[in-house]
């Protein structure tokens, strides 16, 4: 079982179906997923300013998603901050990995996704930065 963090551009992209989607729901079933209390307050900021762009039937799932999410992910309380990446709204990510030991962090975010293996484990970061198509063809 994988030590999954999962960012918020995933989940909000599962509203739509496909690997997202797809993504998502395998590392809740099947994997520990991590959630900090930053991240956790950005998904509900985003959800909630969302409302109107969405339709109702995708708002409904995207809440189902958060309370899943919040209801089976390990809280982690972050203590050391790492800035890796180019868009330091990102960093927060980055921290959670390192501090729960993450196995993976699954993004579509190329910010995220540009920071290097090397760079990572520089910083003490062993974790993997994937797509949510990588993690569905490479993460049983």
């Amino acid at each position: 079982m994988a030590k999954i963090v999962i960012d918020a551009n995933v989940i909000i992209s599962a509203a739509f179906g496909g690997k997202p989607l797809d993504a998502v729901v395998r590392a809740l079933e099947d994997h520990d997923v991590y959630l900090s209390e930053p991240i956790e307050r950005e998904l509900r900021g985003v959800i909630s300013g969302l409302s109107k762009k969405f339709s109702k039937d995708q708002m409904a799932f995207l809440e189902e998603k958060m309370r899943q999410l919040v209801g089976h992910a390990r809280r982690v309380s972050v203590s050391i901050q790492v800035a890796l990446s180019r868009d330091a709204k990102d960093d927060h990510y980055l921290s959670l990995c390192k501090g729960a030991r993450a196995d993976f962090l699954i993004t579509g975010d190329k910010d995220l996704l540009s920071v290097s293996e090397e760079t990572l484990k520089k910083s003490g970061i062993s974790c993997r930065i994937i797509t949510p198509q990588e993690f569905l063809e490479n993460v049983p």
